[in-house]
């Protein structure tokens, strides 16, 4: 089996990818397919994250141990990670940059034997020279979230229990 992926660059301008990957390909073969087909030299720190309908981000599937005690997912293959139901995953490529990409399973097709895979098979727009800006400003229907000090009851804490 291979699915076909589409890979959208989070910029102001539509820049996609579509491409067939093995559905055996592991998320670190994922992250070389993408990666390589927007011209990147897939060097950097790099993570995956599962996605729900409206994008929302969800679980981390790290590609390398980052130490805080998640299992890197970078053998895993993508027939564990992505089926018909859950088929969107968000890609952040170069923690620095910030380059994010939205991923879709598209269609699940049978393997062609004549083709070697990964393998493109649509590109439309270019790669901007810089990534986008990303605004991390809160929004204003946070603001009624947030409580102060002033806002809560005095906690019951007392030092004196963990002597």
């Amino acid at each position: 089996m291979i699915y076909r992926m589409r890979a959208i660059l989070d910029t102001e301008e539509d820049v996609i990818r579509d491409f067939e990957i093995e559905a055996t390909a592991t998320l670190e073969e994922l992250h070389d397919a993408i990666s390589q087909s927007f011209g990147f030299a897939g060097n950097e720190m790099a993570s995956f994250y599962r996605a729900d309908e409206q994008w929302n981000q969800g679980e981390e599937m790290p590609l390398v141990d980052m130490g805080a005690g998640e299992k890197p997912l970078n053998e895993k293959p993508l027939k564990r990670i992505l089926s018909e139901s859950e088929n969107r995953l968000i890609y952040v490529y170069d923690f620095l940059n910030l380059w994010t990409f939205f991923i879709e399973l598209i269609e699940i097709a049978q393997k062609d034997a004549s083709k070697g895979y990964p393998s493109s098979i649509f590109s439309h727009g270019e790669v901007p020279e810089t990534p986008p800006n990303k605004d991390f400003s809160r929004s204003d229907n946070l603001e009624n979230d947030l409580t102060t000090d002033e806002d809560k009851e005095e906690d019951d804490y007392d030092s004196d229990d963990f002597y």
